[in-house]
């Protein structure tokens, strides 16, 4: 398999599940603004959204959007217990999560990424995706992770839009569930790997 990556992105999420699968794949980085990849190539022609993930399966298959490409990826290990069995009640409540994910915090989060957005937009989707963050604050009460005990793909979203809103000096302060879920998803190293691979944090 092959992930098209930006350091830092969505993409992100997808990375950090496939090395918790243990699958073999090759890293291709992309620079979203250009369109490019490192050999000059024209992005678009691999996914015409222009967007990062991306991934090429062996078939020569490319899927795109995330929370797709993270579901696919642990069905090919359920060994590895990264999503609940299909079909299964747990299984959609996984499903939930990233929906959740995707519609109320990715959504809300990356417009503050753009110098094109106004003050008061800002202050806006700041303010929407600070109460989403509360209310899984909530959610994580007595739970290592978002399904309980049992680290999943939602896991390796939601620590995305943390480090997001990290960079964006988000105030989590008032949240502590929230704060030692992200230490405790970071100190996994698999996580930890991601990381190191995208050039965000130097090996020890």
């Amino acid at each position: 398999m092959k992930l098209y990556y930006a350091p830092g992105a969505c993409s992100l999420s997808p990375h950090i599940s496939l090395l918790e699968a243990g699958l073999p794949y090759d890293l291709v980085k992309v620079d979203l603004g250009a369109k490019k990849l490192e050999n000059g190539d024209d992005y678009l022609r691999v996914n015409p959204k222009g967007q990062v993930p991306a991934l090429v399966l062996d078939s020569g298959e490319i899927v795109t959007e995330g929370p797709v490409i993270v579901q696919m990826i642990a069905d090919k290990v359920p060994a590895k217990h990264l999503a609940p069995a299909r079909d299964s009640a747990e299984r959609y409540k996984l499903q939930e999560w990233l929906n959740f994910i995707t519609a109320e915090l990715h959504k809300s989060i990356g417009p503050l990424f753009s110098s094109a957005l106004s003050d008061d937009a800002k202050a806006f989707f700041k303010n929407r995706a600070t109460g989403k963050f509360r209310f899984i604050d909530g959610k994580l009460a007595g739970h290592d992770y978002l399904m309980g005990k049992q680290f999943t793909v939602a896991d390796g979203y939601l620590y995305v839009m943390l480090r997001w809103a990290e960079a964006l000096k988000f105030d989590l302060s008032e949240m502590p569930n929230l704060l030692a879920y992200k230490a405790r998803v970071a100190a996994r190293p698999k996580v930890q790997e991601a990381l190191i691979k995208e050039g965000l944090v130097k090996a020890a």
